[in-house]
């Protein structure tokens, strides 16, 4: 299955090269430029030289990330010392986009100061804030984080539910609908159950699993949809995207551990179809296509390219033959492509069809993909090797 790259060499020792890379490398870069220390916070990204732009409205969710980022680099010790960090993130959120306007939930962005730009009650920014508090308290096992998270899921029951399955886009709500918050609610679930115990989140992430398999993969094509109607009934031509097809895989796998439900036959068939979107110089996952495996974007992203890595990680764990061997093929092709960038800890987000990079900046969004990517990696299939 592997294209593109010549992997046996790299993927021998592609473990303890990014393990250097983030713990010498790109944890330093993001906890010193990559967090605001005279006002609090996290920026939004970097420039092309690895310096923080103070200018930018940070999005709630870069926030969210960034925490999920240094809790759990301190949890599994890479990087102890960003469990100060996380603490202070978790401060830096809860006081800033909490509430600022005297309506329950978080906002959806602010400017550098800490203001509010947007008040949009966002589900996707939800959904990392629960991650967030999650990650933390997975960390910290601090009683506060836990009221904090149950506190969020209540808030998200009685506000963004919705009478179709789910939860709705936001405060206001908006169409189309779009299954990646529901993902990310999913993973969020999950991630609380993990630091919690409590069944309840158990049971939200088993209600997201139905919605799932009732409306959001088709079977018939074994593709997950992008875009529905409120009703959660597709809208066509249905849009794929290999990069959350791939990242469902992971997280079935997830939530598998958590309650025993088999995910396999999903498993199976969603990476089989992701796997049809690659890019046929480099092996990289493509950015979009449609159900009949055509490729409608054929630029790439840096974030399906660690997803399609946690993807043949998760089937490893799972015992699946070549699992590992392909799992190890993709991280070194994230290494080769994405992080090889001048600001040692930096990335290339995005390149186009004849391999040129679109986005000057380094954004801060990517660190969270790159992140639970070398540390699943890590867990699975060994420490680095010496």
């Amino acid at each position: 299955m592997s294209s593109g790259t010549d992997t046996g060499s790299e993927a021998k020792d592609i473990l303890r090269v990014l393990n250097t890379l983030m713990i010498e490398h790109a944890l330093p870069l993001w906890s010193g430029e990559g967090w605001d220390h005279a006002k609090g916070g996290f920026v939004e990204r970097l420039d092309r030289e690895g310096g923080a732009d103070h200018l930018a409205p940070r999005r709630v969710r870069v926030q969210a990330r960034q925490i999920y980022c240094f809790a759990k680099a301190a949890d599994i010790g890479w990087y102890p010392q960003g469990r100060e960090l996380a603490m202070k993130g978790i401060d830096y959120l809860l006081a800033k986009a909490r509430s600022p306007d005297g309506k329950p939930g978080f906002v959806h962005l602010l400017d550098p100061d800490g203001a509010v730009l947007n008040p949009l009650r966002d589900a996707y920014d939800h959904a990392f804030v629960l991650l967030a508090l999650s990650a933390a308290c997975q960390l910290s096992g601090d009683a506060q984080l836990r009221d904090e998270i149950a506190a969020l899921a209540g808030f998200l029951d009685v506000h963004l539910r919705s009478p179709h399955g789910g939860y709705v886009e936001g405060i206001p709500a908006s169409l189309p609908r779009r299954q990646n918050p529901q993902m990310h609610l999913f993973e969020a679930m999950i991630a609380a159950f993990d630091a919690t115990r409590d069944p309840v989140y158990q049971s939200r992430a088993g209600d997201l699993f139905a919605l799932f398999v009732a409306n959001l993969y088709d079977a018939r094509r074994r593709v997950l949809g992008e875009y529905f109607e409120e009703d959660w009934s597709t809208i066509e031509p249905l849009i794929v995207e290999p990069g959350h097809q791939a990242e469902w895989v992971w997280l079935l796998k997830g939530f598998e551990r958590i309650t025993g439900c088999p995910t396999a036959r999903y498993r199976a068939q969603l990476l089989s179809s992701a796997l049809r979107y690659r890019c046929t110089v480099t092996g990289c996952l493509l950015d979009e296509g449609d159900a009949e495996g055509n490729i409608r974007k054929s630029t790439r992203r840096l974030w399906p390219q660690t997803e399609i890595a946690k993807a043949f990680i998760a089937q490893a764990e799972q015992g699946e033959e070549g699992g590992a061997a392909e799992a190890l093929a993709a991280l070194v092709r994230l290494h080769q492509h994405y992080l090889r960038h001048p600001v040692a800890g930096g990335w290339y987000d995005q390149f186009d069809h004849d391999g040129r990079s679109l986005v000057e900046t380094i954004p801060a969004s990517s660190f969270y993909h790159i992140v639970c990517a070398i540390a699943e990696a890590e867990r699975v299939l060994g420490s680095p090797a010496n």
